[in-house]
């Protein structure tokens, strides 16, 4: 997912779509990966970040931030 200048954060409608993704595929984990492409977005080595976070039917996701 892409986070460009005036959008909200892509993290709940990723989980959402990733969701249908690793339910068509039977699995119970993914990663997802959301790039910040604004203008302002500090230098990659300082906003580079991962946590867990949990999709609407309770898969279990890796959030990396780049």
């Amino acid at each position: 997912m892409w986070r460009r200048d005036h959008d909200r954060d892509p993290q709940e409608a990723g989980l959402a779509q990733l969701d249908g993704y690793l339910a068509g595929l039977g699995l119970n984990t993914g990663w997802l990966v959301i790039f910040d492409r604004r203008p302002a977005a500090k230098p990659i080595a300082e906003r580079l970040a991962t946590a867990t976070a949990t999709t609407p039917s309770r898969r279990t996701v890796t959030v990396v931030r780049a």
